[in-house]
């Protein structure tokens, strides 16, 4: 791993009291600004934002307040500045006088900057290399600057991440922002093949703190995509010490060079209890500027002029931006056109004008950025460049303080995750003679020209608004081609006897019978196969576990205490999906997941008979983290039922990860296939971690069937994806064990529990009323706990904790486990685990406040691979 730094910085101390100079003994030195770029200015209400000897710091208040500082390069500060977001995650923001997101800035230093990280890109991998990259910004603060590195590196495409889903264009990836306010990212390229090359990828964030998110992307990506090349570019490395290591770490991990090229590096010095401090400082804060922003806004009175409409005569076939890629030639045929563009803006400007800010549009930010650099080259007037953002952050009318004014209105792009409130930044009370909006197509809507919409907004603050709307790019849809070639006929569900112990109307298993193929190894061969680079998880099977007589006792008597409580649970969920699926209760067709989902579907599928005489049909499907959802099987499905009535049905969950994985899988699904209507939804037994609106209990407690293996889930092997065994016409593989009849347990597991059925009837009743009638939405409880947990632990994978008691056990009985949490005074439901962890020398550590009843940790040693995630597991 390479960190590129520069040599020659002076380091010191960013506090409320100014920059104090310190040793260069433990620092780490960044590198020099983009050409030309000179001091960072342009904060608002006209001045400068350069912190020189004898100006305020721009994160000063914040310093004082709550004794943050920021520790590193002498330049730091005036690259930085301090803001208090309106996050419960993290107190702090750290507010970037360069990257041209909330603080106006000119478009020349902010591109400057890009730039030139991208030239240090090139000149660090060589031209041939930097031919073969490809650049991935992140949205929405980075989106502008991945572009400008890309231009710097000059022959590498660019694409970035987007929280804007496009119809037809499948994912290719996806991950979570943890820190974030809005989280969820995509992964959009027009070309499926962008990403899948082996050549270096560059990945450019604004800043580089923790590292979770780039390092959680290059997992995702890795796992997909394997290349030996990776380069992280932000403006500022802010890592603690910490998290120093951890680049190195990982590179040794996944077994592939990865570079570090930062503008300016530093760290973040918080105080015990910042973020309780700073909470209570934003709301102490808050009510008086709602107050303000409200009073000004109704202080406006009717709106005035409307905005005048510059027609840019933006090419046909150039991209607004990176979101689906963005190529050398496109920049090529962008930079001919851009100088005529940027005439049209400087003659729709009002007579004498003297200062301008372009704005641009959440993830929109690098066609405003190049027009604005062009603008600033035609006229004479102070040209500075910003973008609106769906950011919360407080603004305070102070010099010591980065966000100084605030304007809020309504999203305007009708976004997927529903309406809400946008802000600009430093826009107000900034003396600006004239703005220019620059927005896409998409977002020319209505509410963009409401009386309280950001076009009314900005008038109120300057005497001239200018519109200037870019095409939204549309990737072409393909031709239409003949589809691939399919059987006519897909394969009849395999049932009971002749494959699982099952009953042959209580499910069928739309799978592959591959029981005569050996496919078992030991655990540590397993592993040893799969940190070779070679294998799936999913490509072999680890070796079925043997219980002992005590385990199996164990195991009976959970059963006996717990069939009660299963049968309430499966009473409510199945009711609450039968309530759901109102009128026509009796059209509901189980999809379980195989094989932890297919108990919980009969035990489903035989309540709606007691309850109702409803005779609901029932199969099994596999789906595999990484790869998705067995295609052929959805195929079979919809040709024989209306995928609108499928219910997807698993025992428990996590952390979610399954949830996800369904949820992308049928999207690409509707995507390749047209196929319509089915509902990524699951339904489950047990959600202690909040996962999905439908559930049977939130509670975290011992569930029989994540006891053992085959021998209670019909005697069937988890599933199998590999080439050789499975064609493009087949469905996923799996085996059945008959061979171990004489301790299956799967029947009688079934039966205890719907003799339970009867004496449960009155209590599901009175829950499901309450349940209906309260919000059950997803908080995603679980995936917080589990990062919480990752960092606790020094694990710094997610992958690697398993939350729950089902999940414990499973690291247990197939994984390689390094410990076990156990809730304080959790009872016989662990009991099952103690044995499991005393068989296998694992230790048991007991923890006052844990959401879950236990949480199994894999041995740090391996990664997703060895704990059935989604990958190839290497060792540190």
């Amino acid at each position: 791993m390479n960190n590129a730094v520069n040599d020659g910085a002076r380091a010191g101390v960013w506090s409320a009291t100014g920059f104090r100079p310190r040793s260069r003994s433990g620092t780490r030195p960044g590198a020099d600004a983009g050409p030309g770029a000179g001091s960072p200015s342009g904060t608002p209400g006209g001045t400068d934002g350069d912190t020189r000897d004898g100006e305020t710091w721009s994160g000063s208040w914040v310093a004082e307040r709550l004794g943050v500082e920021l520790v590193g390069d002498e330049g730091l500060g005036e690259l930085l500045g301090l803001a208090l977001r309106r996050n419960p995650k993290r107190a702090h923001l750290l507010v970037s006088h360069v990257l041209g997101k909330h603080i106006p800035q000119s478009p020349a230093v902010v591109y400057g900057y890009g730039f030139a990280l991208g030239l240090r890109v090139r000149d660090l991998l060589g031209e041939d290399e930097a031919r073969r990259a490809v650049v991935l910004g992140y949205a929405e603060t980075a989106t502008g600057l991945g572009h400008s590195v890309a231009d710097g590196v000059g022959l590498a495409p660019c694409l970035h991440s987007t929280r804007r889903p496009v119809d037809g264009v499948a994912r290719a990836g996806g991950f979570e922002e943890s820190h974030s306010h809005a989280t969820s990212h995509l992964l959009l390229p027009e070309n499926p093949d962008l990403l899948a090359d082996d050549g270096p990828l560059v990945l450019v964030d604004d800043e580089f703190s923790t590292g979770n998110t780039i390092l959680n992307t290059i997992r995702d990506l890795h796992e997909r995509y394997p290349r030996d090349r990776y380069v992280i570019v932000a403006l500022v490395d802010m890592r603690s010490a910490a998290d120093l290591g951890r680049l190195e770490d990982f590179a040794r991990e996944i077994s592939a060079r990865v570079d570090l090229v930062t503008a300016a590096s530093g760290t973040v010095r918080l105080p015990e209890g910042v973020l309780e401090k700073g909470q209570a400082l934003v709301a102490r804060y808050e009510s008086a500027t709602e107050a303000s922003v409200q009073e000004a806004q109704e202080a406006q009175g009717a709106p005035g002029r409307p905005a005048l409409r510059v027609e840019l005569g933006w090419p046909e076939g150039i991209p607004d931006g990176g979101r689906h890629g963005f190529t050398p030639e496109h920049r090529v045929r962008l930079e001919g056109v851009l100088p005529a563009m940027a005439a049209r803006i400087a003659e729709a400007l009002p007579s004498g004008a003297r200062r301008v800010l372009v704005l641009g549009f959440e993830e929109l930010m690098y066609a405003p950025l190049r027009l604005a650099v062009a603008l600033e080259k035609l006229t004479d007037a102070e040209v500075r460049y910003s973008t609106t953002t769906r950011s919360p952050v407080l603004a305070v009318d102070d010099p010591g303080y980065a966000i100084r004014t605030r304007l809020v209105f309504p999203a305007h792009d009708n976004p997927a995750d529903g309406p809400g409130e946008r802000y600009a930044y430093n826009v107000a009370g900034a003396g600006f003679d004239a703005v220019v909006a620059v927005v896409d197509s998409a977002a020319d809507t209505p509410e963009l020209h409401a009386p309280d919409g950001l076009l009314a907004r900005l008038a109120a603050h300057t005497p001239s608004v200018l519109l200037a709307v870019v095409p939204s790019y549309a990737p072409e849809r393909p031709s239409a081609e003949p589809p691939t070639e399919r059987p006519s006929m897909l394969p009849e569900p395999l049932r009971g006897p002749d494959f699982s112990s099952y009953a042959p109307d209580e499910v069928g298993w739309l799978l592959r019978d591959l029981s005569d193929t050996r496919l078992e190894a030991p655990t540590e061969e397993r592993e040893e196969a799969i940190q070779s680079g070679g294998a799936h998880y999913a490509e072999s099977l680890p070796v079925e576990y043997q219980p002992s007589e005590a385990y199996q006792e164990l195991f009976h008597n959970a059963l006996a205490v717990s069939a009660t409580r299963i049968a309430q649970a499966v009473g409510v969920v199945t009711e609450t999906v039968l309530a759901e699926r109102s009128p026509r209760p009796g059209s509901v067709v189980l999809v379980s997941l195989a094989r932890a989902g297919t108990p919980v579907g009969i035990l489903m599928r035989r309540w709606a008979q007691h309850r109702h005489g409803l005779d609901l049909a029932h199969y099994a499907v596999s789906i595999v983290r990484g790869r998705g959802i067995d295609t052929n099987a959805l195929r079979w499905l919809a040709a024989h039922h209306d995928p609108a009535d499928v219910v997807f049905v698993d025992g428990w969950t996590g952390k979610g990860a399954i949830t996800r994985e369904l949820a992308q899988a049928i999207e690409e699904f509707e995507t390749s296939d047209g196929i319509t209507g089915f509902d990524p939804e699951i339904a489950v037994l047990a959600d202690p971690g909040s996962c999905v609106r439908t559930y049977g209990t939130r509670e975290d407690f011992l569930i029989p069937s994540a006891c053992l293996n085959s021998t209670v889930s019909g005697l069937i092997s988890r599933t199998v994806l590999r080439a050789d065994l499975v064609g493009e016409h087949d469905y996923h593989g799996a085996k059945f064990y008959r061979e171990l009849a004489a301790t299956d347990v799967s029947v009688a597991f079934l039966d205890a529990v719907s003799d339970r059925f009867d004496s449960v009837d009155d209590a599901v009743d009175a829950q499901v009323k309450e349940l209906l009638a309260t919000d059950r939405s997803p908080t995603w409880e679980g995936w917080a706990a589990v990062e919480r947990i990752s960092e606790e632990y020094g694990i710094h994978d997610v992958n690697l904790v398993k939350p729950g008691v089902g999940e414990a056990t499973r690291v247990l009985l197939r994984r390689v486990p390094w410990k076990i949490l156990a809730r304080a005074g959790a009872g016989a439901d662990l009991d099952h685990v103690r044995l499991l962890a005393e068989q296998r020398g694992v230790p048991v550590e007991e923890v006052a406040e844990l959401p879950y009843t236990c949480v199994g940790l894999i041995h740090p040693k391996y990664t997703r691979g060895a704990t059935g995630a989604d990958g190839k597991a290497v060792t540190v």
